[in-house]
C-alpha cells in the first residue's frame, strides 16, 4: 500500500453515517403526500445511486406517481434543512483522518449526493482535512460513471496508480473500475461483507483502525 498517496473517499455509508436524517426527510416527504412510510433498513437498501433514485424508490410506481415532482422537490428543501441532524463520522474515523493527512495523503470526497450539499457537509465535518468534495451536479455524470473520481484526482494532481478509492457499496467498486483505479470497501456503512463480496469487491475493512493499517503499509 505504499504506492498510494492520494485517497478518493466516497461519503454516505463510508465517511457521514447519514441514514437517520435521509430516512427522516424521506418520511416527511411520503407522510406529506399521505404515502407509506419506509423503514430504515429499506432506505439503506435504496442508497448509492443518488437523491432522485433514493425518492424514486421510496415512492409507489417512482417517477410514475403523478405527484413526483412535488415528492422529490420536498424531500430536497426538507433534507437541506435538516442533514445534520442526526448525522456523525463513523467512529475512529476523528483519530484516522488527520493521521493519514500527516502521513501527507491528499484526500478527496465523491459523492452522489447534490454538488451544494457534498460541499457543506465536508466542509463543516471535514475541513481540516479533506481539500476536494465532489457531487452530482449537471455537466457531469454521477458515479459509477468514473467523472466525479477523475475530476478528484485532477484536482489533487493525482496518478492513477498511486490513488485508492474507499467506499461502501457496489456503486463504489464500479466507480473505482471505471476510472481505472484500486478500491478498498468498507463494511462499517450501508452494504455489509456478504454485499460486497457479492459485488466482487477486492479487498474489504471492516474498521477505521484496519484500514488505517493498510494505508502504513
Amino acid at each position: 500500500m505504499e504506492k498510494y498517496n492520494s485517497i478518493i473517499w466516497d461519503l454516505d455509508g463510508t465517511l457521514l453515517d447519514t441514514l437517520d436524517d435521509l430516512r427522516d426527510s424521506v418520511n416527511a416527504a411520503l407522510t406529506k403526500f399521505h404515502l407509506p412510510t419506509k423503514t430504515k433498513m429499506e432506505v439503506r437498501r435504496f442508497l448509492g445511486n443518488g437523491m432522485l433514485a433514493l425518492v424514486e424508490r421510496s415512492v409507489p410506481d417512482g417517477q410514475q406517481h403523478p405527484q413526483f415532482q412535488e415528492i422529490y422537490s420536498f424531500f430536497g428543501s426538507h433534507y437541506s434543512k435538516n442533514s445534520r441532524n442526526k448525522t456523525r463520522p463513523y467512529k475512529g474515523l476523528e483519530k484516522v483522518l488527520p493521521e493519514l493527512k500527516a502521513l501527507g495523503y491528499h484526500m478527496a470526497i465523491v459523492s452522489n449526493k447534490a454538488d451544494v450539499l457534498v460541499k457543506e457537509l465536508a466542509e463543516y465535518y471535514f475541513r481540516d482535512v479533506i481539500s476536494v468534495a465532489i457531487g452530482e451536479s449537471k455537466g457531469i455524470r454521477r458515479k459509477p460513471c468514473p467523472d466525479t473520481a477523475l475530476e478528484a484526482m485532477r484536482l489533487l494532481h493525482a496518478e492513477k496508480a498511486s490513488s485508492v478509492y474507499i467506499g461502501d457499496s457496489e456503486v463504489d467498486i464500479k466507480t473505482a473500475e471505471n476510472a481505472g483505479i484500486d478500491c478498498l470497501s468498507v463494511s462499517w456503512g450501508f452494504r455489509n461483507k456478504s454485499d460486497l463480496q457479492a459485488s466482487g469487491a477486492s479487498r474489504i475493512v471492516d474498521t477505521p483502525a484496519e484500514l488505517l493499517e493498510i494505508l502504513k503499509g
